[in-house]
């Protein structure tokens, strides 16, 4: 543990009093040498029979029920504890749930699904129909790459995924679509995926070449907007200086570990620049839930560019 740490202690004493079991368990796995298999474990507890993830895995969306934008935070955390076992139980449910077609046109995965509006929820976690609503790539990017990555060659998940990235590669390329910060995110994973998978049907080079340059300009290079909006960080994209995006943000970047420091609040958390006001004793305990995200991840920022100092 990094004791010696003020920003840290403040932090950890944060996710020990508030944490839901997943986060002490990413905590601990991250900082005080825990299990892979203590964060499997209390994320298995969020997937469904159908192999898709709910129960408000992303806490903006309290449904039980499986939809893609809660699969793809699962993906996010079983990148994060480099679960890398296309055998694993959990890697071969969530490949079922995707080549199910469920909440799929046959093109996007739909990033809000009817059922969100039977439980607490964020606004933009509603939806009419289940349907693409803005018809981006966010998460269908990112899923069509976990496909290919884990997928065994030559199944039909592969074929499928195969075929949507390189979809969202031409698309992203030639510029069909207008792209957020969230987005571009998935894109960003999508490229890792195509590396890990050495597929070969797409210009990986180019599609980094781009990356970085929107990434660039999707960064808010006004530091003052920082402390009063929900805007894009450096952190948003990467959290070690060893990323190829570094560079061209480099003094953001360094910036960014000064900002987490200063913004730090009394009890060990930051502030969420979101809210939703129309469920407010859900949002009351989402908020808490986000904030131990957020904690995990400015200590990994600041872990990973030499903040904390030496490990105890």
């Amino acid at each position: 543990m990094y004791r010696t740490n003020k920003t840290y202690k403040k932090a950890a004493e944060f996710i020990y009093r508030n944490a839901r079991p997943l986060d002490l368990a990413r905590w601990q796995y991250h900082f005080e040498n825990g299990s892979q298999e203590n964060v499997i474990k209390a994320l298995s507890y969020y997937q469904n029979a159908d192999g898709g993830f709910g129960h408000a895995l992303e806490a903006d969306a309290w449904n039980p029920n499986s939809s893609p934008i809660q699969t793809w935070t699962a993906t996010e955390i079983l990148r994060e504890v480099r679960l890398n076992d296309p055998k694993h139980p959990m890697i071969r449910g969530i490949l079922s749930y995707l080549e199910s077609g469920r909440h799929f046109s046959g093109t996007l995965w739909y990033t809000a699904v009817r059922t969100n509006n039977d439980a607490p929820h964020a606004p933009w976690w509603y939806a009419e129909s289940d349907d693409t609503r803005d018809e981006n790539y966010n998460p269908t990017a990112c899923l069509a790459g976990f496909m290919i990555r884990y997928a065994e060659e030559g199944s039909s998940a592969y074929a499928l995924g195969s075929r949507i990235v390189k979809e969202a590669v031409e698309q992203y390329m030639e510029n069909r679509r207008q792209n957020d910060m969230h987005t571009l995110l998935c894109y960003v994973r999508l490229a890792v995926y195509i590396e890990a998978a050495e597929f070969d049907d797409v210009d990986l080079a180019g599609l980094k070449q781009k990356l970085k340059e929107d990434v660039m300009k999707t960064v808010t290079h006004d530091t003052a907007a920082w402390e009063t909006g929900y805007i894009c960080k450096p952190s948003h994209f990467f959290n070690t200086p060893e990323s190829a995006f570094y560079e061209s943000v480099r003094n953001l970047s360094d910036y960014e570990c000064q900002y987490i420091v200063k913004t730090q609040c009394d009890d060990g958390a930051w502030d969420i620049p979101w809210n939703w006001s129309n469920y407010p004793d859900a949002w009351a305990v989402s908020k808490n839930w986000w904030k131990s995200h957020v904690a995990i991840s400015n200590m990994l920022y600041l872990r990973n560019f030499g903040k904390l100092g030496s490990k105890l």
